[in-house]
């Protein structure tokens, strides 16, 4: 098995590939979430006081009385544990914090761009291989690559050779991309998507980052 960890299979069955999935986000509660003090309804929560001490499983009243000696609030942090997670803090900062990390993490964030590159059945090596390169140079940017092959007529009877261009084109650029979806039929076409491999997308990080430290300077 190759780097790309392809198994083409005959056309009538086009083909199963073993790819890498990316990890789906985790879902995060928003600070309008939170219940905060007598908004809590749990009769017993798990209590981490106001110097990150736990306290273990405590009736709510209990919490409360420590939350006010401490003239701070009681935050539930974790409502789906049984019993409820509380904090002991200062809710105004607490909820501060969580906006300010919440509004760098959506910055941190950057929208992929997909590129694409069109071929036919009967496309030339020579044209191949121009597109294979700017499908490289997509990738080492950090974007994704759509690779689709067309059929006219009766080609779409003859997938094999659609197939083995895709599965050229996935080796050749096996060392900057992983493939993200295997081949599968679109309406006449064959696509493929590609997305940079980790130490691909590592590297436009840094180049990006690097672009925009030189551009505020």
């Amino acid at each position: 098995m190759t780097a790309v960890q392809t198994v083409w299979y005959d056309a009538s069955r086009l083909c199963n590939i073993r790819y890498r999935q990316r990890p789906e986000e985790k879902s995060k509660i928003s600070t309008s979430d939170y219940r905060v003090n007598r908004a809590i309804r749990a009769k017993e929560v798990r209590l981490i006081d106001a110097d990150g001490e736990n306290r273990g499983v405590v009736p709510i009243e209990e919490a409360l009385r420590i939350s006010e000696q401490a003239n701070l609030d009681l935050v539930e942090v974790a409502p789906n544990s049984k019993p409820p997670v509380c904090r002991v803090v200062n809710f105004g900062k607490f909820t501060y914090e969580r906006t300010k990390k919440e509004r760098e993490a959506r910055k941190a964030q950057k929208k992929i761009e997909i590129k694409e590159i069109r071929l036919r059945p009967k496309t030339t090596e020579h044209h191949r291989g121009f597109k294979t390169r700017a499908a490289r140079g997509w990738l080492q940017e950090g974007k994704k690559v759509r690779v689709r092959i067309r059929f006219r007529g009766r080609e779409r009877d003859y997938p094999e050779i659609a197939l083995e261009d895709l599965k050229e084109i996935a080796a050749e650029l096996q060392d900057v991309s992983i493939i993200e979806q295997p081949p599968a039929y679109e309406g006449r076409t064959l696509l493929m998507v590609l997305a940079p491999n980790d130490g691909t997308a590592q590297s436009a990080k840094i180049s990006d980052e690097l672009k925009q430290n030189t551009a505020t300077k």
